[in-house]
């Protein structure tokens, strides 16, 4: 079995996505840290850390990778009844700290476990204060219900995590970050690795070598602006 490197340090470069594993899919090098430096040099060629408490930093690059390509995205009819019906706000970096706690605390409930370990969210948060981390959130009666987050470079967006608290509101908050994207012309929405939610959201997968031309052409293009849009984001269908 070929192993992967160990990154030593703060001052790391990251091997070449192409030497990741297929098994485990994508494993492509452990150690370094999480420093703001770090993240971000990962994020732009297509890494991202995942790893669980007592286990050492583990950084991936899947193949294939999960994207959702704005543009193409339609909500469901049921989804679209939804955001017609109303009743509930999506709001842009309202409470970062308190959706990444959420997503933690699903997971911990799931699996009795997370990857989003207590170094992990301190490494997020960081990102948030410098502005590379977002988040979009669901509010029903002035009550936090849904939300996501994940990383802003160029105008590519690369998700985290989501959860919810109420039936298809982590949806609504999804479709917030969408008109965002679409807005600001991104191409492209990094969802890392597929699964059965993100795909009925039209989320598609694409071969490694096509989603590093995406991110490349992405990380060229003028940086989304959060603070262009409102508190309170107006769902278009």
């Amino acid at each position: 079995m070929r192993k992967i490197p160990l990154l030593i340090g703060s001052a790391i470069k990251f091997p070449q996505t192409n030497q990741a594993l297929e098994d485990p899919n994508g494993l492509l090098a452990a150690g370094g840290s999480l420093s703001e430096e770090t993240l971000l040099d990962a994020y732009k060629n297509g890494i991202f850390p995942w790893f669980e408490d007592n286990s050492p930093i583990l950084w991936w690059s899947p193949n294939p990778r999960c994207i959702l390509r704005p543009d193409s995205f339609s909500p469901s009819k049921s989804l679209r009844k939804k955001i017609r019906k109303g009743g509930f706000e999506i709001k842009i970096n309202s409470c970062f700290e308190e959706v990444i706690s959420s997503c933690k605390g699903v997971h911990e409930k799931k699996a009795r476990g997370t990857w989003i370990t207590n170094e992990m969210k301190d490494a997020y948060m960081e990102l948030h204060y410098s502005g590379f981390a977002h988040s979009v959130e669901c509010f029903i009666n002035n009550s936090l219900v849904a939300g996501l987050y994940g990383v802003s470079l160029g105008n590519v967006f690369f998700g985290e995590s989501m959860f919810q608290r109420a039936t298809d509101c982590s949806k609504l908050a999804f479709v917030g970050l969408v008109q965002i994207m679409k807005e600001n012309g991104s191409k492209m929405i990094d969802c890392q690795v597929s699964n059965p939610h993100l795909l009925s959201l039209g989320a598609t997968e694409v071969r490694r070598e096509n989603f590093l031309d995406l991110l490349a052409a992405g990380l060229l293009e003028k940086p989304i602006d959060w603070s262009e849009h409102s508190r309170v984001l107006n769902l278009e269908l």
